[in-house]
């Protein structure tokens, strides 16, 4: 299933992110039943040449994958989409032309600006065309600061914007407070309502399987579980204290990366 057509069918959907440039933590992943992955080029480990090893290691397990870009820059978003990620996460989109310029990047003409240089798409995609791949690629775009909650109406309005991701950590950092501080979380379900009125799908990094139950029983259906690293980590410290003894390893967390 592709990433759009996860979208249509208006489930919440639950993927996760690479941030170690392992392809065998992309296979292994890809396999665990994740409904789409993640690689984040921004704040991960991983370069282009570590991106594209990756994306084929999901195109094996047959998830369909996204990668965050590290800026909103055409170059970024080409060459991603260019290397077989079906769709494209654009960080730090403050205003409306900010959207605007991701999503021109991401589409070939008449409705954008994409040169033409599929590299592994025409391996894996049926008839691919101009056509095929504006109607595929998913474009989401993070609103992760107080000018971008301001501008969220005019962003989320933009003809092909599928999707707002919430960055949370950076969203808090901008707003000078805590990630659980009540306002706080009120910038988050301001958020959420925008999507609605706008028809776009909402979108929010989840550190543990507890946010996930509560970002998707408000209404988020992009939902992201974590990161391969944290993932590894914290599998480790469960086993570890259940074989020393323990009933579980002690509440820690590593840092997140959105």
């Amino acid at each position: 299933m592709t990433l759009r057509e996860l979208w249509e069918r208006g489930e919440p959907t639950v993927g996760t992110w690479l941030v170690t440039p392992s392809d065998l933590s992309a296979e292994l992943l890809g396999r665990a039943g994740f409904d789409w992955i993640c690689v984040d080029g921004q704040h991960g480990l991983v370069g282009y040449e570590g991106m594209l090893t990756l994306l084929q290691g999901l195109a094996i397990a047959g998830v369909p994958a996204f990668v965050r870009v590290p800026s909103n820059s055409p170059e970024h978003i080409a060459r991603a989409l260019d290397a077989g990620a079906q769709g494209v996460v654009v960080p730090m989109v403050s205003t409306r032309e900010a959207a605007e310029q991701a999503v021109t990047a991401a589409k070939y003409p008449p409705e954008g600006t994409r040169s033409w240089g599929p590299s592994r798409n025409v391996l894996r995609v049926p008839d691919y065309s101009a056509a095929v791949a504006n109607r595929r690629n998913v474009v989401a775009v993070m609103i992760e600061t107080p000018e971008g909650v301001a501008n969220m109406d005019e962003i989320m309005s933009v003809p092909g914007v599928d999707a707002i991701y919430v960055g949370p950590n950076d969203l808090a950092l901008g707003f000078g407070r805590e990630q659980n501080d009540p306002e706080q979380e009120a910038v988050v379900a301001s958020l959420l309502d925008g999507c609605r009125r706008h028809g776009v799908v909402a979108g929010i990094h989840c550190d543990d399987a507890q946010t996930v139950a509560r970002r998707r029983e408000s209404g988020f259906h992009m939902l992201n579980l974590a990161t391969d690293a944290s993932l590894l980590y914290h599998g480790a410290l469960h086993e570890l204290a259940v074989a020393r003894g323990a009933e579980a390893a002690p509440p820690r967390r590593t840092a997140s990366y959105v």
